[in-house]
């Protein structure tokens, strides 16, 4: 352009302002430069409400393999054909592969579209699926690009990998709070995303424009810089043809609109809860997870990915452990891994590589590897020269990553306060509200449910069996049973045995009877089921028909609920009892009373019955609604609990740990509640993953059957992080822990009467009770004299406090008249004060942490001292051979001895225990509070909620010398247990009483 001596050469000039003119105007008329290229041809083969399915060069032969395309929901399906010679249908073509797309057109213009939800395109998927298994008769490999990949990974998850060969996905994050886009701090989005979806979004959509205009924003220096480009070179018509309907897809044509619900959806399911890594997702009502994919895995990872960052890419091989999971990195950005020079000469022969060796039809690509789990903290995975590397060079973007790395670097110094902050946001509340609670104020669970279903009734409730219900769908059904109840003439305070296994129809149960303001009694179905009814005053009983026959065995009338079980709604049996099926009533036929009032109950008001046992005899536990309230907001506070958590409930419902702990706990804090069909290896290991637990409710040793079973294997980067439950034994605490390493244990107590409860909140002291829950009843140690069984004074009088170390009785600060049910003293420790005997025996160690040392009945007097039972189970459960322990008391000629009976791993032999394990294992405890005998035992029984229990052993009294038996000398040293032992110690031809109590 310039001539000769400088001059410039005037007639170049004109012609580059002429073309620049001309190609200007043509780009203003037509969006773009007319590029002469041709889209590949295809036929639509199927047309349905959702999508249309694309198959590409229909006259190809049809004998290679099917690969089948998802775009992202807001991205054209255009985008796999937008460069004639390098666009992904055309080389998958040339590779004998037979490439197919879905077409979910754009919402704005279909049918319903602006309604479509997440799952609605999962269920399309697999529709599409199955429609090209049929007409071909083989396997499909299913790949997606950006959120294709990610409804890729959910429809092989959906369907468990049916007629899946292998997935290929391109920039689709599945732990997506690992590595946010702009390396945004999860703490500051996760909070925006939750308001955003359930305020803003779901009653909007984004139209195609706002959609582009996002994407473009998430790299504006980017965008900048390519239209800049773009008009430096508009004169060179040759120079931008190649990259013309590149540009045009990302400026204008590419774009489709997205529907409200799919967004929130998005946002609450794979945002704010993060499920496609922790599982747990909800698909067309099933629970799904990507631990279930088992078909190979090939990702695609762009080095220089702000969206799809690799971090959170590389969230699969965690997500699906029993996938082959590989990747192949790029140097490009998110639109680079499939449009463009990079994806043709990478991304797109190198899929048609994979395809074939996953066929069996060629080798392994030489430009994959096996992906490796990636170290959590270690950024995004986009490094600062792949990103000088892809153009990001400017000193803008430098500013912009600077920027973004301040951001990360404050919001990891400030991680710990906003923890704690976001804790006092979610606790304070419940607290202060547990605190304001009156006699008269009205609260049970029937309420706490029907407030639950005004915030948020569209979100999940019950996880049962792979399905889902709502709480507005549980709420419904609630009403409806309600209303049955009424029918069968059940009136508010009436006492109602509820024998039904532990599942959302009995759940259903115990929240109708709150909400009709009914007493539920919950008895055992292995005890004494008609001594129990008679002591709750029960007339009627409603049971699952599981349980009709047990039921109806112990009581003249029987509602039974769950399945139905008859023709008729009312039957009369030949042996005089009635059976009401409460499924044929119709509730809408049910004239409701003018007394109805929804969940009546007050805080002073009887709301549960539960039962226990002590030194062998039957006794109720009334619980109140305040009772309730106290464990519920309690548990939930020590918790954490969120409508972020899924609690995996294993106890049964009769147990305080499934009524309080579990059910009342997750419902006040909204969180889902997991039910299983009963403690079982296999299914606790497949329903963790695929519901995404985060907490584990237990009871005793109910986790002994999982975690010391043979064959137990767990997904190490399972969601995990708490057990909550009462009386872990100290092992199996310790195993617990070891097989979750990333979850801790929350063990509480309650006394029988609910007014002490505590909790061992950070779980780093094994086998302690911890402290009293704050807003719950504060607690005292009183000095306590055993022998004589009174309380011990101090200065003035008073009831003197004991020091560290010190065992003495548990005394609970009673705040109400009204709640109190058992002996309440005043004047205790000051004037004026009142407090409720507990009769359990605590220490108080240096930290006041609460250590269990048995109830007052349960202590063994020995010619030697004082022996507290539970100190000798915790001492002797940790060691590495034992599984199971129970102490007990037995009666000699000279007092009570302690005999601990043992049951050994199914891995250790008899031999293998010696004295000098068992002398260490108890080495904490003074010689004249370790057992006087140890015996090895074949079996040690445990009740219906995993106790071990002492009773049969305790019967037999003192046993016979025999092999795997020790006795405490007078010097504390354990010896083989022979008749000549027996004989001088003056054991022999004693009986024994069971001295236990059931806390």
């Amino acid at each position: 352009m310039v001539g000769f001596g400088g001059v410039p050469d005037v007639g170049a000039v004109v012609e580059r302002v002429v073309a620049t003119a001309q190609n200007g105007l043509e780009v203003l008329r037509l969006g773009g430069l007319e590029t002469g290229t041709e889209p590949a041809p295809f036929v639509v083969v199927e047309t349905e409400k959702m999508f249309k399915l694309r198959r590409y060069f229909p006259d190809s032969p049809s004998t290679g393999p099917n690969v089948v395309l998802i775009p992202p929901m807001m991205v054209s399906a255009n985008v796999y054909d937008v460069t004639e010679h390098n666009g992904a249908v055309s080389i998958l073509d040339r590779d004998g592969i037979t490439p197919w797309v879905i077409d979910f057109g754009s919402p704005d213009s279909e049918e319903g579209g602006l309604e479509r939800d997440l799952a609605d395109h999962v269920v399309a998927i697999s529709r599409a699926i199955d429609l090209i298994v049929e007409a071909t008769g083989k396997d499909v490999h299913l790949a997606g690009y950006s959120q294709g990949g990610m409804f890729a990974y959910q429809a092989a998850a959906y369907r468990r990998s049916k007629n899946i060969a292998s997935l290929i996905t391109f920039g689709s994050p599945v732990d997506v709070l690992a590595a946010l886009p702009l390396g945004l701090p999860a703490g500051l989005v996760v909070p925006g995303a939750e308001i955003l979806a359930d305020r803003v979004v779901s009653h909007l959509w984004v139209p195609g424009w706002l959609a582009r205009l996002g994407f473009q924003m998430l790299d504006p220096v980017k965008t900048a810089r390519s239209r800049l480009d773009f008009l430096r070179q508009l004169h060179d018509r040759d120079a931008l043809l190649p990259r013309e309907d590149q540009r045009r897809f990302l400026e204008s044509d590419g774009w489709v609109a997205w529907s409200g619900p799919a967004i929130a959806e998005l946002l609450r399911q794979f945002v704010v809860h993060n499920r496609m890594v922790g599982g747990g997702f909800v698909i067309n009502g099933d629970v799904v997870t990507l631990a279930e994919i088992t078909c190979p895995v090939l990702a695609f990872v762009g080095e220089a990915d702000d969206i799809g960052q690799p971090a959170a890419v590389r969230g699969i091989v965690r997500a699906a452990p029993d996938a082959d999971v590989y990747e192949s990195r790029l140097p490009v950005g998110h639109f680079g891994l499939v449009v463009g020079s990079a994806s043709g000469a990478h991304t797109w022969p190198v899929t048609a590589e994979w395809i074939a060796w996953q066929s069996g039809m060629g080798e392994r690509p030489e430009l994959i590897e096996p992906m490796v789990v990636p170290e959590p903290g270690h950024g995004s995975g986009v490094s600062f020269t792949s990103r000088i590397t892809h153009g990001l060079g400017s000193v803008a973007d430098a500013g912009a990553g600077v920027t973004r790395e301040l951001l990360s670097l404050a919001s990891n110094a400030q991680r710990a306060s906003r923890a704690v902050a976001q804790e006092s946001v979610r606790t304070v509340p419940r607290l202060f509200r547990l605190g304001q609670i009156q006699a008269g104020t009205q609260i049970s669970l029937g309420k706490l449910m029907a407030e639950n279903t005004r915030r948020g009734g569209d979100k999940e409730l019950f996880l049962f069996e792979s399905r889902v219900l709502t709480h507005e769908q549980v709420n419904a059904r609630i009403d409806n049973v309600v209303a049955g109840l009424i029918e069968c003439g059940i009136r508010p305070g009436q006492h109602v045995g509820v024998l039904m296994d532990t599942r959302p129809s009995a759940l259903v149960v115990v929240a109708a009877l709150s909400r009709l303001g009914a007493v539920a009694a919950l008895p055992a179905a292995d005890a004494d089921l008609g001594e129990m009814l008679r002591l709750a005053a029960c007339s009627v009983v409603i049971a699952d028909p599981k349980n009709l026959d047990t039921a109806a065995a112990h009581c003249d009338r029987v509602l039974i609920l769950g399945g139905g079980s008859g023709d008729s709604r009312e039957i009369d049996r030949a042996d005089g009892h009635r059976i009401v099926d409460m499924e044929q009533i119709d509730p809408a036929a049910v004239e409701i009373p003018r007394w109805y009032r929804p969940d009546p109950g007050l805080a002073a008001d009887l709301a549960f019955i539960l039962f226990t046992r002590t030194q062998g005899k039957l006794e109720t536990w009334p619980v109140t609604n305040h009772r309730f309230a106290m464990s519920a907001f309690g548990a939930a506070s020590a918790a954490g609990l969120t409508d972020r958590d899924t609690v995996y409930c294993l106890p049964p419902l009769h147990h305080a740990s499934g009524l309080l702990t579990t059910l009342g706990a997750t419902v006040v804090g909204r969180s889902r509640i997991a039910l299983s069909n009963g403690v079982d290896i296999d299914t606790f290991a497949t329903e963790i993953q695929r519901y995404g637990v985060t907490v584990v409710s237990y009871t005793w040793t109910m986790m002994r059957e999982i975690v010391r079973a043979e064959d137990f294997r767990i997904n190490q980067h399972n969601q995990v992080r708490l057990f909550m439950g009462s009386g872990m034994p100290a092992g199996l605490w310790d195993d617990v822990v070891e097989s979750f390493p990333r979850a801790r244990v929350l063990e509480f107590f309650a006394t029988a009467d609910g007014s002490a409860i505590l909790a061992n909140i950070t779980g780093d002291k094994v086998g302690a009770m911890g402290r009293s829950l704050p807003e719950t009843n504060a607690v005292e140690i009183a000095a306590f004299d055993l022998e004589n069984l009174q309380l011990i004074e101090g200065d003035g009088g008073f009831v003197r406090r004991t020091e560290p170390g010190e065992v003495g009785l548990l005394l609970s600060r009673t705040k109400y008249r009204f709640d109190a049910s058992s002996t309440v003293l005043r004047d205790v420790f000051t004037a004026h004060d009142r407090w409720e005997v507990s009769g359990h025996l605590f220490y108080r160690d240096a930290d006041d942490d609460l250590w269990f040392v048995g109830s007052v009945e349960s202590a063994v007097r020995s010619a030697d001292g004082i022996v507290y039972l539970p100190p000798i189970q915790r001492a002797l459960s940790r060691l590495s051979l034992v599984d199971q322990v129970v102490a007990y008391g037995a009666r000699v000629s000279d007092g009570q001895i302690a005999i601990a009976a043992i049951t050994l791993r199914a891995d250790a032999r008899p031999e293998s225990l010696t004295v000098t394990q068992l002398r260490v294992a108890l080495g904490d405890l003074p010689a004249e509070e370790r057992p006087h005998l140890i015996c090895l035992v074949e079996e040690i029984p445990v009740s219906g909620s995993y106790r071990p229990v002492a009773a049969a052993l305790a019967a037999d009294g003192v046993p016979r010398p025999a092999a795997g038996m020790w006795y405490r000398d007078e010097e504390g040293r354990y010896r083989r247990y022979t008749r000549a032992a027996m004989t001088r110690l003056g054991w022999a031809g004693r009986a024994a009483t069971a001295e236990t109590s059931i806390r």
